[in-house]
């Protein structure tokens, strides 16, 4: 067996026992992808450039449109849609083979670069696709490495509320409804940063994401688990209440 059938085995075996993620074409999701034992998967400039040009030619192949991203010194967020079942898995499993071989052979070392899988949520667009595009930009403005995150230079804000060019960027339905104008669509985008992220927000987009749940009302994960047939959320706790006999 070659080696790349060797990495591609062992990228994908362990995958093999956990339960699918929830994903549907043509749906948004949140997806997280951090180094393993949080260390740095970037430590220079010519890594953050790199990594957005794998991810822009991986996506363009396999039919991932991508609305918001961040990297950070040690993980990634992307929101990004799928166009079929297989968009994100093979955009993520081509992305990582090329990144991880180019950085291991720059850093001199060996062996995996990821925490594990990577960590996806599907996005109720409705109500959550411009909190967790906030929640995806505003990344380094929590981690206090800057006070605006337009001052930002590895992440999407600059394109989506200022005059930057990003071809990663594809504009979804919902932010093209912002606006008649690239004007007015980024003027609108902007106004979404008025206000900081609720706490229940932002603990619902990190629960949803890390346990693979869908992000959004019960209503949008009803529909979820009824459309893939299987649970979108958290359980209910407690044993179902017993109903008198008629």
């Amino acid at each position: 067996m070659d080696s790349e059938s060797v990495f591609q085995r062992l990228l994908w075996e362990p995958a093999m026992a956990h339960r699918p993620r929830l994903s549907l074409p043509g749906h948004p999701l949140h997806v997280i992808q951090r180094g393993h034992n949080r260390q740095a998967i970037f430590t220079r400039q010519r890594d953050f450039r790199l990594y957005l040009d794998y991810l822009r030619e991986a996506a363009e192949h396999h039919g991932l449109a991508l609305h918001a991203y961040v990297l950070m010194t040690n993980h990634v967020h992307l929101l990004a849609t799928p166009r079929g079942e297989a968009s994100l898995p093979r955009t993520m499993q081509s992305l990582g083979r090329r990144y991880v071989g180019y950085f291991n052979a720059a850093q001199g070392r060996s062996g995996t670069l990821w925490e594990g899988r990577y960590r996806a949520a599907l996005v109720d667009t409705e109500g959550y696709f411009f909190t967790c595009s906030r929640y995806v930009e505003l990344n380094p403005v929590r981690a206090a490495m800057t006070e605006h995150p337009r001052d930002y230079a590895w992440s999407s804000y600059r394109r989506n509320a200022e005059e930057a060019q990003d071809p990663l960027i594809s504009e979804h339905d919902v932010y093209r409804a912002l606006g008649d104008s690239a004007g007015a669509r980024r003027s609108s985008y902007r106004a979404h940063f008025r206000d900081a992220i609720g706490t229940a927000d932002l603990q619902a987009i990190r629960d949803s994401t890390n346990r693979g749940w869908a992000l959004g009302s019960e209503a949008f994960r009803s529909r979820v688990a009824m459309r893939l047939g299987r649970p979108a959320g958290p359980r209910q706790r407690g044993r179902p209440r017993k109903t008198a006999d008629r």
